[in-house]
């Protein structure tokens, strides 16, 4: 019932549906949320999970926000769908709900009811990430330094691909996570292959190649209205080749189909304070413009 009201809503995505959520299920108590109307209609669903005496939507998710179909409900009902939440949680001994709102960009259909919930219920704004995206519609060409770049990848014989081998990527995504930030990828390499497998048509890896060596690739993330890149790393002779431009440039232009935005993911830490600004001008220098990923946070 929850994965087909998430696929007839109009801001929900395959990342919502129990098969992503509940791949570590182990790591958080579950404290999802169904909110059906009078006449016995589901009219909206929460993910989430509780640590204590707060609930989050969701700490192991990019958003997860309320989930809404697009018909029968409106601001009204997202009011009357929020007050519910509230006493339910009340009398469960909640006292704070940290909201990750699903940005609009994820959107069918405009999806901005429980934004109007938030402000009426006191929330305020904890951590607002950056991420950088093209409306695929009217992309801005790349600057000078990434076309510069894509010729150096194509006179080096920098070639691009699809493939369901991670492994590789993933050697070449964990050692710039260890050397760089002292982390590791949020998902092992057990956990993506599983999603994969659950997720054929919204998981995919592109990597770039010199001489059948993999030295970048990008793990993307398929949602129907957006081209998320979940991942994105190449090894030192992937950034010497310049071939990040080159393998953005294929996927943009060969591999989005019907999505209307293309979407470089965030380059933010510590809630969004610390700025990556290197980053964000690579991102920008391919066509990317900032939205922002906001995380709320009400005190009941």
């Amino acid at each position: 019932m929850w994965d087909s009201f998430v696929d007839e809503s109009k801001n929900g995505t395959f990342l919502l549906k129990r098969g992503y959520m509940d791949y570590h299920s182990d790591r958080f108590d579950d404290c999802s949320l169904m909110v059906w109307d009078g006449s016995g209609r589901l009219v909206a669903v929460l993910p989430a999970c509780k640590d204590g005496d707060t609930v989050y939507s969701h700490r192991g998710l990019t958003y997860g926000g309320w989930v809404v179909p697009l018909k029968h409900l409106d601001v009204t009902v997202m009011l009357d769908v929020w007050n519910a939440m509230t006493e339910w949680l009340k009398g469960i001994g909640v006292r704070h709900l940290v909201y990750k709102a699903i940005p609009h960009i994820y959107h069918s259909y405009p999806s901005e009811e429980d934004q109007y919930a938030l402000f009426r219920n006191g929330a305020r704004i904890v951590s607002t990430y950056v991420s950088s995206t093209i409306p695929l519609e009217s992309p801005i060409i790349f600057n000078e330094n990434a076309r510069r770049g894509m010729k150096n990848a194509l006179k080096n014989g920098v070639t691009v691909e699809k493939t369901d081998d991670f492994s590789a990527f993933w050697q070449i995504l964990s050692q710039l996570l260890k050397e760089k930030y002292g982390t590791t990828p949020v998902h092992t390499l057990d956990e993506i292959r599983l999603l994969k497998g659950r997720f054929p048509e919204n998981i995919k890896l592109y990597v770039a190649k010199c001489a059948g060596e993999v030295v970048a690739g990008t793990v993307m993330y398929y949602t129907g209205s957006v081209a998320h890149a979940q991942y994105i790393a190449a090894s030192a002779k992937g950034k010497e080749l310049k071939a990040l431009p080159m393998l953005f440039d294929y996927i943009i232009k060969n591999e989005c189909g019907c999505c209307r935005y293309f979407d470089f993911g965030t380059s933010n830490e510590d809630g969004g304070r610390y700025l990556n600004e290197g980053l964000v001008r690579q991102k920008c220098g391919m066509g990317g413009r900032a939205i922002v990923y906001n995380v709320y946070q009400v005190d009941f």
